[in-house]
């Protein structure tokens, strides 16, 4: 059985890994294209907000039903049990969750 599958037939908690008051936040997801691994980046910037990165892979590549901004605005009220349902609805499913 693919990585991806088991992911979707068994997903990890994996939020009680995120820090309170995190400065950055990093998903490990799997692809459901041949289980290739990516990394989700949320850095703060200097005014406080999160902003997304897909680590050198445009964000559309992962097919979000939400546009990147609106993760983002999840990621900013520390909603991070949306945010992994967001990321969760594309192509990609969280498999680990770090943050420092």
């Amino acid at each position: 059985m693919s990585k991806y599958r088991e992911l979707v037939l068994n997903p990890p908690t994996v939020l009680h890994n995120i820090k309170e008051d995190a400065r950055e936040v990093i998903f490990y997801v799997v692809s459901c294209m041949c289980d290739n691994k990516y990394t989700l980046r949320f850095k703060k910037n200097d005014e406080g907000d999160f902003k997304m990165s897909g680590m050198g892979y445009s964000l559309s590549n992962f097919q979000f039903k939400f546009k990147p901004f609106e993760i983002e605005w999840e990621a900013d009220t520390n909603n991070w049990l949306d945010v992994k349902n967001m990321i969760n609805s594309g192509t990609v499913k969280v498999e680990k969750v770090i943050s420092r």
